[in-house]
């Protein structure tokens, strides 16, 4: 008996002795994955507000700017950002109002687009960026085309995601607001109070989603946690009536189009209510080279769509934008 079972000792050992070694050679043959990029959460001071803002990647790489939609913040482009960053140097800052960054009183402090993107405009100076792509959403997309308009040659790529720059993209979702817009009352205004609510914060993450068990709860649950701080309702308010100010400026956006044509990338879901696919069509015309990609989902279609997404934002970046 005892020697049966010193046989069966010396076999365990064998076994076990072969599984480590045969465990060396793909470790020493670097058939490990790699880890992904870290992402570094800084504050910079502009402007005398504290902004919060992602940044991850070589910092002598290609930069790529994104520019986040309501009711979110750069926290939308958690998942995408180490997807790009082993190649790419990317910026993700959450403007005033929203996200880490400062929200100051909307009484002391004025809430409009132009002010939002001249913060961005300044935090591109304070970290000394002369070129980027742009990945623009939804608000978004007002943000990076005043900074294109002022600063054109630094505009290296686009990247839009369901942001608007056409009359034909303000569908039914905007009437209410098209109403405040015209007459600014208190009445019209206090009309829009639903669209800070925890329903409509979950609907723009989960309506027209072809797969909503894909999308994590943590993202109106965050969102809302934010929207819900005090004074933060009358911040949303301030920008959505201040939205109206973009109309005007969509021929400039065109122009700038059509003028520089800059490589475009159109990622857009289908199934949008606030910003319908009707919405991206027409960017063709004044960027008839621009790819465009048009997903069965829905606003936030990167808590979807990642897997769709990312590929083609990597493809499209290595051959527009990495060599510049």
């Amino acid at each position: 008996m005892r020697s049966l079972i010193l046989c069966l000792m010396l076999a365990t050992a064998t076994m076990t002795t072969a599984a480590v070694v045969g465990a060396v050679p793909a470790t020493a043959s670097g058939d490990v994955r790699k880890a992904p990029v870290p992402v570094h959460y800084r504050t910079a001071n502009i402007e005398g507000l504290d902004i919060f803002y992602r940044e991850a990647g070589p910092v002598d790489a290609p930069v790529v700017l994104f520019l986040h939609g309501f009711p979110t913040s750069s926290h939308m482009f958690r998942n995408l950002i180490p997807l790009l960053a082993d190649r790419y140097h990317v910026i993700a800052p959450d403007y005033p109002g929203y996200g880490q960054s400062a929200a100051p009183d909307h009484d002391k402090f004025a809430y409009t687009f132009a002010g939002t993107a001249n913060i961005v405009d300044k935090l591109m100076d304070h970290l000394a960026v002369k070129s980027y792509a742009m990945y623009v959403m939804d608000y978004g997309a007002p943000v990076g085309y005043r900074l294109a308009l002022k600063h054109p040659e630094r505009v290296s790529g686009l990247i839009i995601q369901n942001g608007n720059a056409y009359d034909e993209g303000l569908k039914e979702f905007w009437d209410p607001i098209k109403t405040y817009w015209s007459d600014g009352s208190a009445k019209s205004r206090e009309a829009l109070n639903g669209l800070v609510t925890l329903e409509t914060t979950k609907f723009q993450y989960t309506d027209g989603m072809e797969d909503v068990s894909r999308i994590s709860p943590d993202n109106w649950v965050h969102d809302q946690a934010l929207l819900d701080r005090p004074g933060n309702r009358d911040i949303q308010l301030d920008m959505l009536y201040d939205y109206r100010t973009n109309v005007p400026l969509y021929p400039d956006f065109q122009s700038f189009f059509r003028e520089r044509k800059p490589p475009t990338l159109i990622i857009w879901g289908k199934n949008d209510y606030i910003f319908p696919e009707a919405g991206a069509h027409p960017y063709l015309r004044d960027l008839p080279n621009a790819e465009v990609h048009i997903l069965n989902s829905g606003h936030f279609l990167l808590e979807e769509k990642l897997d769709v997404a990312a590929p083609l934002i990597n493809d499209f970046l290595d051959r527009n934008i990495a060599s510049k």
